[in-house]
Formats: C-alpha cells, sequence, structure tokens
C-alpha cells in the first residue's frame, strides 16, 4: 500500500502568540494539479499515533473510496495547555477557535490546492477536542462545513451555543458517543456522565434541523473505540 507522509510544520498563531506545531498528512498521490478537501484533528497527535488516522486514510485513498485529502493535527502541548485551549471556559478558547479559522485556515489555503469553500473543510476531535471542534462549527459555520465528534465533553455552555446556532444547516454533524460513558474518569481524578448530556445534544440537534449521524457505540471514553469508528466516520463523510 502506497503511504502518505506527515509533514511536521510550525506555525506562530498571532491570535494565542506562540508557535504551534501541525503535523500535515500529505497523501500518497499528492499533486498540486488536484485539489483537496481539509480535515482538521485537535488533538492532532492522538489521531495519528492512538487513532492511527494516517493509515486509515492511506487505505481508503488507495482503494477510491474517498475524495483526496489532506490532514491536519494539531497536537496540545500539555493536559492544562489543552484545557486552556479546548475547554469552552478555558482562558485560550477563543484565541484557538480564531487561531483554527483565521491563521490556519488561510495558511493551509495558500500552500495547498484545497477548495476553499466550507464544505471542503472538516473539523474531528476526541473528548474535549471534539467539543472544541463543535464549537468553531458553531462560531464559524461559514468556515467549517461539516464535524465530526468523539465523545466530546458536553456541558450547559456547549448546549446554550448549539441553542443559538441559526443556521443549522450550514454545517453537518458526524457524531458517536459510547454507552459505557455514563462515568467517565476525568484528568482531575473525578468523573463524570458524559452519555447524558451527549443524549441530550443529540436531541437539541435533532430538534434545531442540523444535518446529523448519530450512534452510540458499546465502549467506554477510549481510543479502543474511537480507534476502530475513524475509518466509517471519514468514509460516511468523505466518500465518493
Amino acid at each position: 500500500m502506497s503511504k502518505g507522509t506527515i509533514q511536521d510544520v510550525t506555525l506562530f498563531s498571532d491570535a494565542l502568540q506562540e508557535d504551534m506545531q501541525l503535523l500535515i498528512y500529505i497523501p500518497a498521490n499528492y499533486s498540486p494539479l488536484y485539489k483537496y478537501t481539509v480535515l482538521i484533528a485537535s488533538d492532532g497527535k492522538d489521531y495519528f499515533q492512538l487513532g492511527r488516522m494516517s493509515r486509515v486514510a492511506d487505505e481508503l485513498l488507495e482503494n477510491k473510496e474517498i475524495e483526496n485529502m489532506i490532514i491536519v493535527g494539531v497536537p496540545y502541548k500539555s493536559v492544562e495547555d489543552r484545557r486552556r485551549k479546548y475547554h469552552p471556559s478555558g482562558e485560550q478558547h477563543d484565541a484557538y477557535l480564531r487561531f483554527l479559522a483565521h491563521e490556519l485556515v488561510p495558511y493551509l489555503d495558500q500552500t495547498y490546492p484545497t477548495y476553499q469553500i466550507g464544505m471542503g473543510r472538516a473539523l474531528i476531535g476526541d473528548s474535549l477536542a471534539a467539543t472544541v471542534s463543535l464549537l468553531a462549527a458553531v462560531k464559524y459555520p461559514n468556515i467549517f462545513g461539516k464535524v465530526l465528534l468523539h465523545s466530546p465533553m458536553v456541558n450547559d455552555e456547549v448546549l446554550a451555543k448549539v441553542e443559538n446556532v441559526r443556521t443549522p444547516h450550514s454545517f453537518s454533524v458526524y457524531h458517536v458517543i459510547g454507552t459505557g460513558e455514563d462515568v467517565v474518569k476525568l484528568t482531575n481524578g473525578e468523573t463524570e456522565n458524559f452519555l447524558e448530556p451527549n443524549r441530550v445534544l443529540n436531541s437539541l440537534m435533532k430538534d434545531k434541523g442540523f444535518s446529523l449521524f448519530y450512534d452510540e457505540f458499546e465502549g467506554d471514553h477510549t481510543w479502543k473505540h474511537w480507534q476502530p469508528d475513524l475509518k466509517r466516520a471519514i468514509k460516511m463523510n468523505f466518500g465518493h
């Protein structure tokens, strides 16, 4: 199987006032003559290492099951850094959303032959990275056309932001959660029910008329379950 390459790029963010590392997957048959869909992953290193995302993409591209795509992983620097940027009440949350929409997207559009339209850009994340991906699409619905959520952290703030969406048709949502996620151990040692709020989020999005795929898998809040789901998630959202 021909393998894509992963480029390690550093991009300085004005919004965040820091260097951001990017892991950019370029498919094996890459040519500037083609156009590419862009998939941006927060928790970027996890998606490549634990999710084996490049291998999934290699296989689907080789079998011509999906459109040409470039995948951009945005890793976090530490657990604290992840919370500051991804959590809706994190102090760098708004700046991170601005970075995604107003710095990362223009950089990708200048550097690669992308479609330069919302439907040609997607966001993906797991847990808090799913939360920030959803909130980026909510805030910038014309920039991001698809969002793929693996077990997002959902609280009242997230629900309120989704409730306020005026244009539910501007982006599509792929949303999965595990039936074993009623007790999730948090990094601070406490536990939380992720399943219930995700069900509330799903019915809210249904009521609002979002373009939606929702599924509950048997399993808990780990890569053991998100990894096998990746193939379906990518095929469903980027299939021919």
